[in-house]
């Protein structure tokens, strides 16, 4: 595979992650060079670019904002990238798309495999699941990643939220019954790497298709909080005390998932990739924004 390995979302965490960690063969694009909004802007970068993959990490990821930003999050979550996948499908570039728990309503009771139906509940899951339909009909060189619970040691996450918080308030409130699966963006990124790494040996049409890439194993938001504030309070922080409570306790515009947990077994078979335990990554990322 000849060119380079072109990553859209800009400054976001997983575009972030993949940049830091790819080497001089990634080159990240984002607004306004490329830009969902701007579909000329697409076939332009690919054009000037001649990459040899796509990564598309870029997309609406404002759960409850999508609520009243219908049009926006369409433009981002599914006829952006379904152009995006035309243009690559005529180069015949291979691209991965990222994609989400949310197209899950979240009530199976165990971990979600890639052929379990999908019934997304919101407008973000609706427009992610709209998305990876139309990515996989327009080009036939496709993988998309569903990731769940996203965080890292750079940009706006839920651990850098509950350090700040945790800093600042003796007592916390977190949701306590939504399961799902930690992802540090770094582990993603090298799972992302080492899925490229195989397919540098060529394209087999068995490769196309939908996986799961998470953290491995699986906790409540509540149970990632207290794993975050209990590893800073070992540099210093103070340790507030942190409540469970309910999904219902704490209404948002948005319907979250209750159990959206993702089983990464197809992965694993297929590439040989399996993410970390989310715990040993959790604690290293906070270390890594204490003691930068």
């Amino acid at each position: 595979m000849r060119g380079p390995i072109l990553v859209t979302g800009g400054k976001g965490q997983l575009a972030t992650s993949l940049a830091k960690l790819g080497g001089t063969r990634v080159v990240v694009v984002g607004r306004p060079e490329f830009d969902f909004d701007r579909p000329d802007s697409i076939a332009a970068a690919i054009e000037k670019y001649r990459p040899a993959l796509v990564v598309n990490a870029a997309a609406w990821t404002a759960v409850d904002l999508a609520e009243s930003e219908v049009e926006g999050a369409t433009r981002a979550n599914e006829t952006g990238p379904t152009e995006l996948a035309r243009v690559c499908a005529r180069y015949d570039i291979p691209l991965i798309h990222v994609s989400t728990d949310y197209v899950y309503a979240g009530d199976k009771g165990e971990p979600y495999v890639e052929t379990d139906p999908i019934s997304p509940q919101t407008v973000y899951g609706r427009t992610k699941a709209a998305g990876e339909q139309a990515v996989l009909a327009a080009h036939p060189k496709v993988l998309i990643l569903r990731t769940a619970w996203v965080y890292s040691s750079h940009g706006n996450n839920f651990v850098r939220t509950m350090i700040n918080a945790g800093a600042k308030n003796p007592h916390l409130k977190v949701v306590g019954d939504q399961f799902g699966n930690p992802t540090c963006s770094d582990d993603l990124a090298v799972g992302i790497l080492a899925i490229i790494e195989k397919l540098q040996h060529g394209w087999q049409d068995t490769y196309a298709g939908i996986y799961h890439a998470t953290g491995s194993g699986m906790t409540t938001w509540h149970g990632l909080a207290v794993t975050v504030l209990q590893e800073a309070a070992k540099s210093g922080y103070p340790m507030p005390e942190v409540t469970a409570i309910r999904t219902a306790d704490w209404p948002t515009p948005a319907k979250r998932p209750k159990d959206s947990r993702l089983d990464g077994t197809k992965l694993e078979k297929t590439f040989g990739v399996k993410l970390p335990e989310w715990q040993e990554s959790v604690k290293q990322t906070v270390k890594n924004i204490l003691h930068r």
